[in-house]
């Protein structure tokens, strides 16, 4: 089984087409769900799946489900699916998600080139909206088969303007009916751009991922009294933000200690503060701000999820604030299938393609199909660990090289 690099390399290169962006260094491309650049991706990939002779369906959400039932399959058994998505960040870079999907596509093209006795259908999957870009959740296609999210519900989310997510896919031609049913596949691989430096640090072409990181997303707010900086002596303030800064101290304080105990992959981060009324005569009378948290333990991650609380109990003591807390967005850690990694890995082995263990930190449309049957994720080294950026590079031949190890991974499963 031989891949086609030069026809992988083309897909790609044509894809980044879409939605390309002028920029001084690399490659970018601005691709949001119902946009222009979105609907020609979509087609661009639906004519590829016509010409690999694959059935097309589109469900309630413009998820894409390319199918190949080889003659030697039984039509009626459970697929291996396979796949990732299409749509990027503003300026985003050209490998992250469509290299996943392509790979797939190149992983069928591989097996009918060499008419392989495979056993079961092959199904390659674009998901929509994986980067939330639009209409404001991540992984909304992956949402939507994982049933955590209502086909309705979704259908009414809007963006800025007003725009419904139906009306937006009814407009570039991608509303279909149903949803895709992960608990229908026999497993599911996604190869995925790294989005870090342990590859490249280690000379190593493949990442197959133990685990994927759960995400802790805190909500907080602090009240003081706003007041005005001149005539507020120091000892009468109830700064919000000087109480804020304190917190923040605190929760990486925690997490740096949290790594050297016994969960050196925990992180917390403070990414996003909003202060009011953000005047620069005006002491701070209240601060929201997010606090994200994420490790493959959930137990470590509740441990730093604890530790805000208290922090805020004893700002509220010690600076004379009112705290709120909340947590909007908790998911749980996801394990990778030890079927699905031990695939890879004989893959990989057979071929002489080097591959090693390590975790996911960012979330990817697998982790909501984990609960619902066996799941893997590949990954391919980044250049200097860069992503969501013009310069975000993996060289093609370590394209190829990670999808000659996803064909013979999806071919083994296939063949059990």
């Amino acid at each position: 089984m031989q891949i086609d690099a030069e026809r992988l390399q083309c897909d790609l290169e044509t894809n980044a087409r879409f939605g390309s962006v002028d920029v001084d260094d690399g490659y970018a491309r601005t691709v949001v769900t119902g946009t222009d650049a979105d609907k020609r991706a979509r087609e661009y990939f639906v004519r590829r799946l016509r010409e690999a002779e694959m059935d097309i369906r589109i469900d309630a959400v413009g998820n894409i489900v390319g199918r190949w039932v080889p003659e030697t399959a039984d039509p009626d058994s459970k697929a291996v699916a396979t796949g990732s998505h299409l749509d990027s960040v503003p300026e985003g870079g050209i490998f992250d998600g469509p290299l996943g999907v392509y790979a797939g596509l190149e992983a069928v093209r591989a097996m009918q080139d060499a008419n392989l006795p495979v056993r079961r259908p092959i199904e390659v999957v674009c998901f929509t909206e994986e980067e939330g870009q639009r209409f404001g959740i991540g992984a909304l296609g992956s949402a939507i088969a994982a049933e955590s999210l209502s086909i309705g519900d979704a259908h009414a989310l809007t963006d800025e303007q007003g725009t419904t997510l139906k009306t937006a896919l009814d407009s570039i031609g991608f509303l279909g009916e149903g949803r895709i049913r992960p608990e229908e596949w026999d497993s599911w691989l996604e190869l995925h751009i790294e989005q870090d430096t342990r590859l490249e640090a280690e000379d190593t072409s493949v990442g197959v991922v133990t685990a994927i990181t759960g995400i802790a997303r805190c909500a907080v707010s602090i009240t003081g009294e706003a007041n005005h900086a001149g005539t507020t002596l120091m000892s009468e303030r109830t700064d919000a933000l000087a109480a804020a800064s304190s917190v923040v101290n605190e929760i990486e304080t925690a997490a740096i200690q949290l790594n050297k105990k016994d969960a050196p992959t925990a992180v917390a981060t403070v990414g996003s503060l909003d202060v009011s009324p953000n005047a620069p005569n005006v002491v701070p009378g209240r601060v929201d701000f997010t606090v994200d948290i994420r490790d493959i333990s959930h137990e470590s991650m509740m441990e730093l999820v604890d530790h805000v609380q208290r922090s805020l109990d004893k700002v509220e003591e010690e600076r004379d604030v009112e705290t709120s807390f909340s947590l909007p967005r908790h998911r749980k850690p996801r394990d990778m299938s030890e079927r699905c990694r031990q695939a890879v890995h004989e893959t990989a082995t057979e071929a002489g393609i080097s591959a090693t263990d390590l975790h996911s930190g960012a979330a990817h449309d697998t982790m909501r199909l984990a609960p619902f049957t066996d799941v893997g994720l590949l990954f391919s080294p980044s250049e200097d660990g860069i992503s969501h950026n013009p310069l975000e590079w993996t060289d093609w031949e370590e394209c190829a090289e990670c999808t000659e190890v996803l064909a013979g991974s999806l071919y083994t499963l296939a063949d059990e």
